[in-house]
């Protein structure tokens, strides 16, 4: 299977380790979505932890990460260890893999010889979890179920996909890695867009020398909205701004509850939200249809070592623009916006799987007009979804926003204006996440509609 094609005006490099959610949720979030958990603390998950061991290390995978295999039926049960096979190939519609033994990392030379160990075998049964290998860019946390034969290259094996339970047994790991801004693949889908980012010893300065921190993804925008054809009434306006993040990747793994389902898991994103963006002119949508414009596409695939495993997260983000009013109230609004995020989905064998989605968000009008009667709202947002090894888990859509209304045509005495300020959060978590080894969703479940919105300027 070859990766998916992208028409990219900008990439940026890849490293191993990456990502992103352009996700906000609200500080007025329910019962059920922790609401006082803080992005750059370690997942608060529920459920018992089995394991009596210390619990794995969830670190940046290094570019060189060794595949892991789990051999069922051994003497060391359903425990992953580092491993000499590799996938060489993988067919994602066959899902058949060339498996190939490559050499040991190198070690300091001994003073006696001995024999080279045999290289190690690929059987029906073993777990294999690779990062990203030919055919399978996202990734690939298979298992043997039939061997065909070898070939020039490794031995071709029958697969079928596995669950995170396969590799990780018993075992407990929970951590959160940064993401590096660098690692994503930017598809701008209009002119005006700008990428920056920085880095130790790599910096990508901002539009107009403005200072990216390290760690910080940024994107910048200049769109001119004119009304769709089937408007009510003519209108235009413009849309300029840019929103930065510093993401990081939540995981966690509680260890076997009952049966083979691990006691508790986590999969999300956070990190730390900055932005900043101005509304002129007069908008307006079709009835009841907010215009929505997507400006930039991202992809990433961080890698995260967890103990001897390559756990491989997808990332995929589209930003956009969202336009919505009746065309006839003037604005020339702008705000900036500053805070963190969380979003997610933990599971635990009381509840099952749950969301979890907070925010800590303020806000500042940097300029607020209108005039004449009506009103308008503009978005700058994301629609992002996180999975494992290319099966989506968590998809979410997040909408900061700027809400414009007035009530008269100014200067009337009567006259009413106000500006608002807000966010909306919305998703779904997904069947796949039943890849942690966890029941099997019967549907999607939803995240509910979080809305949280605050007033900028306007009468009293």
């Amino acid at each position: 299977m070859q990766r998916r094609k992208r028409h990219t005006r900008a990439v940026l490099p890849a490293l191993a380790t990456a990502t992103l959610l352009l996700a906000v949720g609200c500080s007025s979030a329910p019962a059920t979505d922790h609401a006082d958990a803080k992005p750059s603390r370690s997942t608060d998950t529920t459920g018992p932890t089995t394991a009596a061991d210390r619990p794995l290390a969830v670190a940046a995978a290094p570019a060189d990460t060794a595949t892991a295999a789990a051999h069922p039926g051994s003497a060391s049960g359903r425990k992953a260890h580092r491993t000499t096979l590799a996938v060489h190939a993988y067919d994602a519609k066959t899902r058949r893999a060339v498996i190939s033994t490559k050499p040991k990392a190198s070690s300091p030379p001994e003073t006696t010889t001995s024999p080279s160990a045999p290289p190690e075998p690929t059987a029906v049964g073993d777990v294999i979890a690779s990062a990203p290998a030919p055919g399978a860019p996202n990734g690939l946390l298979a298992k043997v179920t039939k061997v065909l034969g070898e070939t020039d290259e490794g031995t071709e094996v029958q697969t079928e996909p596995a669950a995170l339970d396969s590799v990780l047994g018993d075992e407990t790991a929970k951590g959160s890695v940064p993401v590096a801004p660098a690692a994503f693949d930017v598809d701008k889908l209009l002119p005006d867009v700008d990428v920056s980012w920085s880095r130790t010893a790599d910096v990508h300065v901002g539009p107009e020398g403005a200072t990216v921190p390290l760690g910080s993804l940024r994107l910048d925008v200049r769109a001119d909205i004119p009304s769709p054809a089937d408007a009510p009434v003519s209108a235009k306006a413009s849309v300029s701004g840019y929103a930065q993040i510093a993401p990081q990747v939540d995981f966690t793994y509680g260890g076997e509850g009952t049966g083979t389902a691990p006691a508790s898991a986590y999969l999300g994103v956070s990190g730390d939200w900055t932005s900043g963006w101005a509304l002129k002119g007069r908008a307006a949508a079709t009835t009841g249809t907010p215009l929505r414009i997507p400006f930039a596409k991202l992809h990433a695939d961080p890698v995260l070592q967890v103990g001897p495993v390559p756990v491989v997260v997808n990332l995929d983000l589209t930003c956009y623009l969202q336009i919505s009013g009746d065309g006839s109230v003037t604005v020339d609004v702008q705000q900036d916006i500053k805070g963190d995020f969380k979003a997610g989905g933990t599971f635990g064998i009381a509840q099952g799987w749950t969301p979890v989605n907070s925010s800590d968000m303020t806000s500042t009008p940097v300029r607020t007009s209108l005039s004449t009667a009506g009103n308008v709202k503009a978005a700058l947002g994301a629609e992002a979804s996180v999975g494992l090894y290319g099966a989506v888990g968590v998809v979410a859509d997040l909408a900061p926003y700027v809400r414009g209304e007035a009530s008269a045509t100014f200067p009337a005495p009567t006259a009413t204006w106000a500006v608002y300020g807000g966010v909306d959060l919305t998703g779904t978590l997904r069947l796949q996440l039943s890849i942690f080894g966890t029941p099997v969703f019967r549907q999607d479940i939803p995240l509910g509609a979080l809305h949280r919105e605050w007033k900028l300027a306007g009468t009293p």
